[in-house]
């Protein structure tokens, strides 16, 4: 008896070359809908399915091979008498072969003004149902999802070197291509009936790029996009110069983005192990990127730097004169990418950065498990802010609290920043106090804390904090409030005439 090869595809490239192959390798094929008429179009014979089962597609096309005479040839395991028997009673043929990819779900919800209707009718029910029925019997069925596969089956038929060790890799490609179907499809479901946290909680991402290794070399990595996010991501980014990213620029890169998304005017963000090094905001990209890198000239060696307008000739002159590891931008000038690519190493991408970008999701992984929670999208609106001390900032400070405490948010917990006239001037990350982290960003700011402000993360447990920068001059101070001994730095600031601000909001992050 022939072999046969039921063939239905969304995708149809290189289907007809392919069905030909098999053709060639005296395969019987079977095939539905559109994919019959392409085949039948280049000349290569086909039968219907519905010839088979006898049974007319209906339902607009909804069931048409949702049929005992196409599941059973799919799922009859061959070294079992009492299956082929079965078969043989039915005259059931078995099928040997299925190629099938799915209905576009993912296409059509990204499509604009996309309906309803139109979503739910791209949920492809046929399609998932053959290709785990095959791959479930993948000790006697090929099944092919990935038209990238087909060259690789076809030589491995003609050379007889495609057996069952072939059969079950190309299974597992089907449970991974329909769980990733099935998670795009719940997640929208979940998102319709506003279901944030449901019971079972399934992502899917796919794969950008595998990476040389991850954190360190002894570690194995790989870069994934979620493919419904809606919004600008590093994934949607197109490299324009330079080496491949590694796991830590992608890490680093991120987290400048996450900055950068804080502000509307002209912005500079350089970013080193995750935290901000600096932050500039100005009328123009030049300026900006000067106060970013004034900001901390040290530690901006070896960084990553993303803007938040397309790069000119003239920041980009800046932008050369340091080693810099990645440059982020909505655009660069051929002036500036002259000057950038001249450096062989930068890594340059651009990256749309339209409004409207959307929250997400942030996953962390545990020993066993995963923590989910929304982004820290919160912002403080000028109107929910309060005042507990005797003096009020002035309108100046309250524009440079505020630039500060976008920024705060960004810097590892604890976190203090020190900013003035739109630029971060010492940033404290991580420490296991927050004094400590107070300390290191008056020692980074050294003079130009003289008339800044201080912004922290969270609510001071003790006055130490409050009375360090009263002795480096800072004037005014923005944090959440909330401690049982406020009182105590607010006394100190009263005492020497120094302006806070509560947000009533903490920015944790660790």
């Amino acid at each position: 008896m022939k072999k046969q090869a039921l063939i239905s595809v969304s995708d149809k490239t290189n289907i007809t070359t392919f069905a030909q192959g098999l053709v060639d390798l005296d395969y019987d094929i079977l095939s539905t809908g559109g994919t019959l008429k392409t085949l039948k179009e280049a000349g290569i014979p086909a039968k219907a399915v519905d010839e088979v089962t006898e049974f007319p597609e209906i339902l607009g096309g909804r069931v048409k091979t949702l049929h005992p005479f196409i599941h059973g040839g799919l799922l009859a395991k061959r070294s079992d008498a009492d299956h082929m028997n079965q078969l043989e009673e039915n005259n059931i043929a078995p099928i040997d072969m299925v190629v099938v990819n799915l209905y576009p779900f993912k296409q059509t919800l990204q499509k604009e003004g996309v309906s309803g209707d139109e979503i739910i009718e791209n949920i492809d029910i046929g399609g998932p149902t053959m290709l785990r029925a095959a791959a479930k019997n993948f000790a006697d069925v090929a099944v092919v999802v990935n038209p990238s596969d087909y060259e690789t089956v076809i030589e491995g038929l003609r050379a007889d070197s495609f057996g069952k060790a072939e059969r079950k890799k190309l299974a597992a490609k089907v449970f991974q291509h329909t769980a990733n179907y099935d998670a795009m499809i719940a997640r929208y479901f979940s998102e319709e009936t506003e279901e944030a946290f449901p019971e079972t909680y399934t992502v899917t991402y796919e794969k950008i790029q595998s990476l040389r290794y991850g954190e360190n070399p002894h570690q194995q990595a790989a870069f994934y996009q979620n493919p419904l996010h809606k919004g600008w991501s590093l994934a949607a980014a197109t490299q324009l110069h330079g080496k491949e990213l590694s796991f830590n620029n992608i890490q680093d890169a991120n987290a400048a983005l996450e900055i950068l998304s804080e502000y509307k005017e002209p912005t500079a963000v350089a970013v080193k192990h995750m935290n901000p090094c600096g932050i500039g905001v100005s009328d123009n990209l030049s300026s900006a990127f000067a106060k970013a890198y004034e900001a901390d000239p040290i530690s901006i060696f070896g960084g990553i730097v993303a803007v938040n307008s397309e790069i000119d000739a003239e920041t980009a002159k800046q932008l050369s004169e340091i080693f810099l590891e990645i440059v982020i931008a909505p655009g660069f000038t051929d002036e500036a990418m002259e000057i950038l690519t001249q450096k062989k190493n930068i890594r340059l991408l651009d990256l749309p950065m339209q409004d409207g970008d959307s929250g997400y999701h942030k996953l962390t992984t545990v020993k066993g498990g995963m923590l989910v929670q929304d982004t820290d999208d919160g912002e403080v609106a000028k109107d929910a802010l309060t005042f507990p001390t005797k003096r009020q900032p002035s309108d100046k400070e309250l524009t440079d609290l505020l630039f500060a405490w976008k920024a705060v948010k960004h810097v590892k917990s604890n976190a203090i920043v020190l900013a003035k006239d739109n630029q971060t001037v010492g940033v404290g990350a991580g420490q296991m106090n927050r004094i400590g982290s107070a300390q290191i960003a008056i020692t980074q700011a050294g003079d130009k804390a003289n008339g800044a402000v201080l912004a922290s993360d969270a609510f001071f447990p003790m006055p130490d904090t409050v009375e360090a920068a009263v002795a480096a001059g800072v004037t005014a101070i923005i944090q959440p409030g909330g401690s049982k001994r406020d009182q105590d730095s607010i006394d100190v600031c009263d005492e020497h005439g120094i302006a806070m601000v509560y947000t009533g909001m903490r920015h944790f992050k660790h």
